[in-house]
């Protein structure tokens, strides 16, 4: 059961990350607009409140999941070095010069 959790993608790349911010905010914006203005012609603030809590749910069902359209840019990672070379061997090391003053 794990192995299917597992198997879904749980990353997202920088420009699918700006592209769901821009739709979650313009969501939110939009909903706000058209919630402030049908509670006022209403005269009903709880419609206002209904409309921007549907457009947040409505923003967070398409900006939250990694959905293909924001993965389309993958990052390409460096390989894998060994651990070996990482440290530098003594020998190897220039000695450092200090300037005289």
């Amino acid at each position: 059961m794990l192995s299917v959790f597992r198997s879904i993608p749980t990353q997202m790349d920088y420009k699918g990350q700006k592209l769901a911010e821009q739709i979650f905010q313009g969501i939110i914006l939009v909903s706000a607009v058209i919630g402030f203005i049908y509670g006022y012609i209403t005269e009903q603030f709880g419609w206002t409140v209904y409309i921007v809590m549907a457009g947040f749910a409505l923003s967070c069902l398409l900006t939250l999941p990694p959905w293909p359209m924001y993965r389309r840019n993958p990052l390409k990672w460096l390989p894998v070095q060994e651990s070996g070379t990482e440290e530098k061997k003594t020998a190897d090391r220039k000695p450092k010069r200090h300037s005289k003053s």
